[in-house]
């Protein structure tokens, strides 16, 4: 049995990108990090491929679906360009 082919491991790697999340600033890993975690649920139940290049394709469009939604629900609003009108430096 492959690696990549057991659930948990991908749960695993899920928690490990949503603490990377955390860690870097940005928003950029917690979208991969639902992915995998979708991924192996879909793996647990038994309705993934049993191919690593198939599962990796299943965990690439989840986390682009992942992604999107979260960037559609909490993301960047028209408008949220932050303007200095100060610069700390001049105090």
């Amino acid at each position: 049995m492959e690696l990549w082919t057991i659930w948990w491991v991908w749960v695993v790697a899920g928690l490990a990108l949503a603490i990377l999340e955390v860690v870097v600033p940005g928003f950029v890993f917690l979208g991969f990090a639902l992915g995998a975690v979708v991924t192996g649920l879909l793996i647990l139940v038994g309705l993934a491929p049993a191919n690593v290049a198939a599962l990796a394709l299943v965990w690439a469009v989840v986390s682009l679906a992942a992604w999107i939604g979260l960037r559609r629900s909490v993301g960047v609003t028209k408008g949220q360009v932050k303007v200095w009108t100060e610069d700390i430096n001049d105090r």
